[in-house]
C-alpha cells in the first residue's frame, strides 16, 4: 500500500481528503475540526512515509480556488461594514489582530522560538490556514535556503497552536460572559432595529381597524415605522390587487403582510388585528411561484433597477439564498442560483420566469471566462513587490493578491456584460476543494517533521506559547471591545468566531444569529489581515 500510494499522487491526494474530511464531521462535546481535519490526517500519513508527497501544483491551485472564491463572496460584507458602523468595526477588527500580532511577538522572544515557528503560532492560534499557506508561498519568493527546515518549523508551530486556537478562545467567551453579566434577550431587543435577527419569515392578514391610519399611503407609513417586513395583497371592496408605494389602505381593508413573527406583531398592533380572511388562498387571478435565477442580464442588479412594476403586475416578497430566506427590498442585488418567490398576477407568471431565467443547470454553471479572468488578474497583482520601511519587501503572491482581487470583484458583482460572481453552490464547492487540496499536500509534507517533533521538548514549548497567545489576545480583545468599542457582547462573540466550530459554540451562547452577523464582518477583513500580518511577522522577525 505504501509503494502504491508513493507512486500515485493523485490517489494519496483524495484518499487523505475522504479520510480527513470523515473525521472532521465527528463531534465531541459539540466541537469539531471540520475541514481542518484534513490537515491532521495529512500530517498522519506523511509521519508514516516521508516519500508520501503531491506536487506543487495542486497546493498552488488549491489556495487559488479557495481564497479567490472567499474573496468574491465576502467582498459584499467586506464594503457594507464600512457603511453599517462607519469605522467602528474596521478599527476593532484591526485591534484585535494588532494585540494577537503583539502577543506573538512577545512570545517569540519569551520562548526563544524561530520566526518560522512564530509565524506558525500566530497562524495558528488564529485558525487560518490561508494565513500559513500565504507564508510558505512567501518563502518560495524569498527563495531562502533552508525553506525545508523552515516550512517543517512553520508548520509544527500551527499545527501545536491550532487545537488551543479553538479551545482556548471558546474558554474565555465563556468565562468573559460571567465576568460581564451578559444579557443575551436584552442586547438581541436592542440589535433587532440595526440586524435582521429573526431568520425564520412568516405571513399573516392584518384587517385595518385604527382609524389614524385611514386614508394613508404605504409609502408614508413605511417612512413613520420602519419595519423589516413586506405587504403583498390587498382585498379592498372592489376586489384583490398587488400592493405598491402608493396603495391607500382604509379601514376595513384586509392585508397581507410577510417579515418575522416579532415584526408582524408590533405592525397588526398597529393597524387594526390579525384576520382569518382567506382571499390569499384565492389563485384565480393571482398566484404564487419560485423560481431560479439564471439570467445574467439581472445577476448583480438591484429589484428596483429591474423595474417591475411597470412591466408586470407582481411583488417579489421572498429571496432564498443558500439555506437562509430573507425579504426582496428594492436594493436588494440578485444573485445566480437565487430562487425568488413572487406574487403575480397568472397571465405574468411565464412571462416572468422567463425575464429571470428559471434554470437550474444555467444557475448552478460556473462562468470561466469571468472565473480565469479574475484569478488571471488576482495573480497579476500577487506578482507586484510591495517595499516597507528597513528594506523589507514582498509580493502578496498566490494567496493575497487573488484575495484581493475577489473582494474587488464580488462587491462589484458585474462589470457591464461580465459578470464576476458565482453561483451560490459553485462558490461552496470551489471554497471546500481548494481548501481540502492545500490542507492535505500542507499535512503530507510536514507530517515527518512533525512526528520527530512531537515526544521533544521544542513541542510542549510551541504548545505552551499557543496557551499564551489565545487566551492574553482573547481577553485582551474581548475587554477592548466590550468596555472601549461598546461592541455588544452578542456581536463580539462573532468577532472573536475564527472557526467555524467557534462560531457554533458563541451561537449556542447566545442562543441566536447574532453572532452570525459579526462572524461576516470580521471574517473578510481578518482574512485579508491575517494573511499580511503573518507575512510582516515572519519578515521582521528575520
Amino acid at each position: 500500500m505504501n509503494q502504491l500510494l508513493s507512486d500515485n499522487p493523485l490517489l494519496l491526494l483524495f484518499v487523505v481528503a475522504a479520510i480527513g474530511y470523515l473525521v472532521g464531521k465527528l463531534r465531541i462535546k459539540g466541537a469539531s475540526l471540520g475541514v481542518s481535519a484534513v490537515l491532521f490526517v495529512g500530517l498522519a500519513f506523511g509521519s508514516i512515509n516521508p516519500k508520501f508527497n503531491v506536487p506543487d501544483i495542486v497546493f498552488q491551485l488549491g489556495l487559488i480556488f479557495f481564497v479567490y472564491s472567499i474573496g468574491l463572496s465576502s467582498g459584499p460584507a467586506f464594503f457594507a461594514s464600512f457603511k453599517k458602523n462607519g469605522w467602528r468595526d474596521i478599527i476593532y477588527v484591526l485591534t484585535m489582530l494588532s494585540c494577537t500580532l503583539i502577543v506573538a511577538i512577545a512570545a517569540h522572544f519569551i520562548f526563544g522560538f524561530s520566526n518560522a515557528t512564530t509565524a506558525g503560532l500566530y497562524t495558528g492560534s488564529s485558525t487560518n490556514t490561508t494565513a500559513l499557506a500565504a507564508i510558505i508561498d512567501l518563502m518560495g519568493n524569498l527563495k531562502t535556503d533552508d525553506i525545508s527546515a523552515k516550512t517543517q518549523q512553520l508548520v509544527a508551530g500551527y499545527t501545536y497552536s491550532y487545537p488551543i486556537g479553538v479551545i482556548g478562545v471558546m474558554a474565555v467567551l465563556k468565562i468573559m460572559e460571567k465576568v460581564f453579566k451578559i444579557d443575551y434577550q436584552k442586547e438581541k431587543e436592542q440589535l433587532r432595529k440595526d440586524y435582521p435577527i429573526d431568520e425564520k419569515l412568516t405571513s399573516k392578514t392584518i384587517l385595518i381597524k385604527n382609524a389614524q391610519y385611514d386614508g394613508f399611503k404605504l409609502r408614508d407609513f413605511n417612512k413613520d415605522h420602519e419595519r423589516n417586513v413586506l405587504f403583498g395583497r390587498i382585498n379592498k371592496s372592489d376586489g384583490v390587487s398587488l400592493t405598491n408605494p402608493d396603495t391607500i389602505i382604509n379601514v376595513g381593508d384586509h392585508i397581507m403582510i410577510i417579515g418575522s413573527e416579532i415584526d408582524l406583531h408590533s405592525i397588526i398592533e398597529l393597524l387594526g388585528v390579525e384576520s382569518d380572511d382567506t382571499f390569499h388562498h384565492d389563485r384565480k387571478y393571482y398566484d404564487i411561484r419560485r423560481i431560479f435565477v439564471s439570467n445574467q442580464d439581472v445577476v448583480g442588479r438591484t429589484l428596483s433597477s429591474l423595474n417591475l412594476n411597470e412591466k408586470y403586475d407582481a411583488i417579489i416578497t421572498r429571496i432564498r439564498r443558500g439555506d437562509i430566506d430573507f425579504l426582496a427590498k428594492g436594493d436588494t442585488v440578485l444573485e445566480l442560483g437565487d430562487r425568488i418567490r413572487f406574487i403575480a398576477r397568472r397571465g405574468d407568471l411565464d412571462s416572468l420566469s422567463k425575464f429571470f431565467g428559471d434554470s437550474y443547470f444555467e444557475s448552478s454553471r460556473v462562468n470561466l471566462f469571468s472565473f480565469g479572468l479574475g484569478i488571471a488578474m488576482g495573480l497579476l497583482l500577487g506578482l507586484i513587490e510591495f517595499h516597507l520601511p528597513g528594506g523589507i519587501s514582498f509580493k502578496l503572491g498566490y494567496a493575497g493578491g487573488p484575495l484581493i482581487m475577489g473582494i474587488i470583484f464580488g462587491s462589484l458583482r458585474r462589470t457591464g456584460p461580465i459578470v464576476w460572481t458565482l453561483p451560490y453552490g459553485a462558490n461552496v464547492t470551489l471554497q471546500q476543494v481548494g481548501l481540502i487540496m492545500l490542507l492535505a499536500v500542507i499535512g503530507l509534507r510536514s507530517g515527518n517533521s512533525f512526528l520527530q517533533t512531537l515526544g521533544q521538548i521544542e513541542g510542549l514549548k510551541i504548545f505552551a506559547g499557543g496557551i499564551f497567545v489565545t487566551m492574553i489576545s482573547s481577553i485582551v480583545s474581548i475587554i477592548i471591545g466590550f468596555k472601549i468599542f461598546k461592541i455588544p457582547y452578542s456581536l463580539l462573540l462573532g468577532f472573536m468566531s475564527n472557526q467555524p466550530a467557534i462560531l457554533d459554540y458563541s451561537q449556542d451562547l447566545s442562543g441566536n444569529k447574532i453572532p452570525m452577523i459579526g462572524y461576516t464582518v470580521m471574517f473578510p477583513i481578518a482574512l485579508i489581515m491575517k494573511i499580511l500580518y503573518a507575512q510582516i511577522l515572519y519578515l521582521i522577525l528575520s
